[in-house]
């Protein structure tokens, strides 16, 4: 197997993304995730679907929504098998769609690949529709995985030592994107984790500790490599109205006042 460099990592983060899926680390990482994905977006229903970023990674695969789109932030990248084709290119922070026309939207790693992840997660809060849904996957700073490329960065300052994980921005904890998205008026419905397993380089020593993933999962949950949240678009105050069941009642013209009681009869007998 032909090593890659790591300097090709920090070269571009999403290249340098895409590059890294195809080490023996990257590899299972992706079958998970592959899996986790359609296990997640294969009960979502609606009609438009979106994913930003990660084309080698079809997310969208087992969603049967009939608008399905892979957007891109530019025309560079490299897919793989599985991968699939990009409709678009276009910035994240600025995406082309109206406001409310969007009934889910997946972000595999794009947060962690982009330059302003909050402006992302703002834009695709205009453009869900409200009960949407947004799916994120993000490598996790909190597990073995995490510590070991901290630990990296560090022996990197004295001139030595390789990184584990490519260099791909600034990765975002847990807890810390749930707070993001709550003040952005998301509900989150779920989150998981997976690929318990040491931060190992070959897939020797990775399938060495394939016995990890069922008691990682179970007893020490939260330190997985890469976590999974699932989150609906909240819109306070809005109230569905259906159809008016009661016939309203009809327009009956009101009773005019009688001011003269007096018979006409009378009146002539008597003038």
């Amino acid at each position: 197997m032909t090593r890659i460099p790591q300097d090709r990592f920090m070269s571009d983060p999403i290249i340098g993304m895409q590059q890294w899926f195809e080490t023996p680390p990257g590899r299972y990482l992706l079958a998970w995730e592959r899996a986790e994905f359609a296990r997640v977006v294969g009960d979502i229903f609606g009609y438009h679907a979106l994913q930003l970023g990660l084309p080698m990674l079809d997310a969208l695969e087992s969603n049967r929504m009939p608008h399905k789109w892979v957007a891109v932030q530019h025309s560079q990248g490299v897919l793989s098998a599985g991968g699939v084709e990009p409709a678009l290119v276009t910035d994240f922070t600025a995406l082309p769609f109206e406001s409310n026309s969007i009934d889910l939207v997946v972000l595999p790693h794009s947060l962690e690949l982009n330059v302003d992840p909050h402006a992302t997660l703002r834009e695709v809060e205009r453009v869900l529709v409200p009960e949407g849904k947004v799916v994120i996957c993000c490598l996790n700073p909190a597990s073995l995985w995490g510590l070991r490329q901290r630990r990296a960065h560090l022996y990197r300052r004295f001139g030595f030592g390789d990184l584990f994980l490519p260099d791909a921005g600034e990765f975002i904890g847990y807890w810390r994107l749930r707070d993001w998205l709550r003040l952005l008026s998301f509900e989150v419905e779920s989150g998981t984790f997976g690929c318990y397993r040491p931060a190992m380089k070959t897939d020797k020593w990775l399938s060495r500790y394939d016995w990890l993933d069922g008691p990682g999962e179970r007893w020490w949950p939260i330190f997985g490599a890469v976590y999974f949240i699932v989150a609906v678009k909240r819109v306070r105050g809005i109230k569905l109205i259906g159809k008016a069941w009661k016939t309203p009642a009809g327009i009956t013209a009101a009773p005019v006042p009688v001011t003269n009681r007096t018979p006409i009869s009378y009146l002539e007998e008597n003038v």
